[in-house]
């Protein structure tokens, strides 16, 4: 079945130690569209301005990303710069310009509400909150979420926890959600808020899946060369969905095994800047190094 994802396509800038990228294809639904439409059809439910490049729109095209719910809106594309230093961990926001992210409201096409697997990516929890109020009995709610709206939209984000199967975070995140430092009882705070498992997303070392019954550790695909690390979890997120669309039943091997991929996904986006190298990659070159990864864990 199809997967559903809501979430941001935007226009970034972004400068790190190695590089300067003006004006590429960005945004949380982008990534995820990109990673996990290698193992399924994905349509995607976002905004963009009238200045929105057509070759942007083409690139979804070319990856066979249904584009049915992209709303074009009169004014500017939501807009992010930052820049990284050698701490690639950390993302340091120059400015975002949320455009006409302001006046976004999902619309879910009536063809799309019968989606089994969503993905509700970094936006506002009311906005989340609405998304699910649209669609009809979802085999897989996965959400992702941040400190802003920790911070700013607590009561939503905790209302709409027990709505889903799936909670993204990283480290900080969590610490932030639960105010728990240690990161196994922050876990459980989790997951007794409603959702059946928590992945704490830890970057170059890797992640980390909790459930009511189990916990898994998953470490980073080693690389020797990084670029860019923008969009590396949401192209984590795509690749986990993804995976789980494919399967007959969602369990504790299939979670594991959508972690390792997920992890495969995101390790080829930060070899470049922006979404240019998941342009690049193939099914062969997904397959190899998921089998490189088992070899480098086996023990």
């Amino acid at each position: 079945m199809s997967i559903l994802v809501v979430g941001t396509v935007a226009i970034d800038s972004v400068k790190t130690p190695f590089g300067v990228r003006e004006k590429v294809l960005g945004g949380s639904a982008t990534y995820f569209s990109m990673a996990a439409s290698f193992f399924n059809k994905v349509n995607l439910i976002a905004v963009v301005g009238k200045d929105f490049p057509g070759n942007y729109l083409k690139l979804f095209e070319e990856k066979k990303i249904g584009t049915d719910g992209l709303q074009i809106m009169d004014g500017k594309t939501f807009r992010w710069k930052g820049c990284y230093e050698y701490d690639l961990n950390t993302a340091h926001t120059i400015y975002t310009h949320l455009n006409v992210l302001q006046k976004f409201k999902p619309q879910i096409p009536k063809s799309l509400k019968n989606s089994e697997h969503i993905f509700l990516a970094n936006i506002d929890p009311e906005l989340q909150h609405d998304v699910l109020r649209q669609v009809t009995r979802p085999k897989l709610v996965a959400c992702d979420s941040m400190n802003y709206w920790i911070e700013h939209k607590r009561k939503a984000l905790e209302e709409l926890l027990p709505k889903i199967d799936i909670l993204l975070l990283n480290d900080a995140e969590v610490r932030q959600l639960t105010g728990e430092t240690n990161l196994i009882k922050a876990s459980r705070a989790i997951v007794r808020m409603g959702p059946k498992a928590v992945i704490i997303k830890k970057g170059e070392h890797g992640a980390i899946y909790f459930s009511r019954n189990s916990h898994f550790i998953a470490p980073a695909y080693l690389l020797e060369s990084i670029y860019d690390p923008t969009g590396a979890g949401d192209t984590f997120a795509g690749g986990m969905v993804g995976f789980l669309s494919t399967v007959k039943k969602i369990n504790e091997t299939s979670l594991r095994k959508s972690i390792i991929y997920a992890t495969i996904m995101a390790s080829f986006t930060v070899e470049d800047f922006g979404v240019n190298r998941l342009l690049h990659v193939s099914k062969k070159n997904i397959t190899a190094r998921y089998e490189q990864y088992r070899r480098m864990t086996k023990f």
